[in-house]
């Protein structure tokens, strides 16, 4: 085998994966372990190599191989000088030279995205967002992100911070999100509709309303997004109404979005792929109802699902 490869690192604060393909997005090889970042980054770069040189190996190859390395991770992180800054889920990599330690020991280039760019161009390659010229990803998870497709091409912004609508202020107060409260991510995203029950389950107990949702608390301590989703396919209305009113409120951000950038459509991953219309309705109404040029922007769940991450880190690996 003689052909050029292509090796991808998504780092997370749970796992890290780490894959090869020579013909993106086909992954011929893929290895995957603990991030374990209360460790530090030491045990995990270890992993990192170690892993490349294994797949790399398994198929017969050398790093001379290598047409280019990869690496998708939260942020915030300097992306032109390739270091990892202490994102929220990995508090212990501060200032990690990831490139740096990569080009060394393959002897091949390599780039850092953040994992909402990244997401990004892979839904507009190979997802929901093919055949778009403007194009918003947006990441609704734990926390919640975008990356920008302007013209077809990703758009980083003066420096390197476009897209962070998750810390922009909806609301003069409410749920934290950014360490702000009232912020779009408090709001919209997991960790935000995790806050949201929580206060429901509380009032709802205080009414004598019964819910699902209380069992979650007690068992637990706390509550979380699964937890809601789960709640409201077994029919909980409480679990029915949170999704209901974060799906307005995502509404709101993307009615936002929608006038600002006037994009051709509008990709979510996360929540918007595990809950789907029941989302994504009350969204879209919103959007309807507020901006300017919502008939001519779709709204649809990202496609790539939970291989969203591998792919994204081989776009990176790839060039934008």
């Amino acid at each position: 085998m003689k052909e050029k490869v292509w090796v991808g690192v998504d780092i997370g604060g749970t796992k890290t994966a780490v894959l090869l393909s020579s013909s993106p997005p086909v992954v011929l090889a893929r290895k995957e372990f603990p991030t374990l970042p209360d460790r530090g980054p030491a045990r995990a770069l270890k992993m990192i190599k170690a892993g490349i040189h294994k797949i790399l190996s398994e198929q017969g190859l050398t790093h001379s191989a290598l047409h280019g390395i990869g690496v998708s991770c939260g942020s915030p992180m300097d992306h032109n000088a390739g270091i990892i800054q202490s994102p929220p889920n990995l508090p212990t990599w501060v200032n990690v030279p990831i490139t740096s330690i990569l080009e060394k020991e393959f002897h091949a280039h390599c780039q850092l995205e953040n994992d909402a760019n990244a997401g990004a161009v892979a839904e507009h390659r190979y997802g929901a967002g093919r055949g778009c010229r403007n194009m918003i990803f947006l990441t609704m998870g734990t926390g919640f992100g975008a990356g920008l497709i302007v013209e077809g091409r990703l758009y980083h912004g003066a420096s390197d911070q476009a897209g962070e609508i998750g810390h922009v202020r909806l609301t003069r107060s409410g749920p934290i999100g950014y360490n702000k409260a009232g912020s779009v991510e408090g709001w919209v995203s997991g960790g935000g509709m995790a806050q949201v029950a929580l206060r429901a389950v509380e009032l709802a107990r205080k009414k004598g309303k019964k819910t699902l949702l209380a069992a979650c608390l007690k068992d637990q301590h706390t509550i979380t997004a699964r937890d809601v989703g789960l709640a409201a396919q077994q029919g909980d209305t409480l679990a029915k109404q949170i999704i209901q009113s974060t799906g307005r409120r995502l509404g709101e951000v993307l009615a936002i979005l929608v006038d600002i950038f006037n994009p051709d459509r509008i990709v979510i991953g996360g929540l918007a792929m595990r809950l789907g219309e029941t989302l994504l309705v009350p969204a879209r109404k919103i959007v309807k109802r507020e901006a300017l040029a919502a008939d001519v922007c779709q709204i649809v769940p990202a496609i790539l699902g939970e291989q969203i991450g591998d792919i994204a880190a081989l776009c990176v690996a790839m060039g934008f």
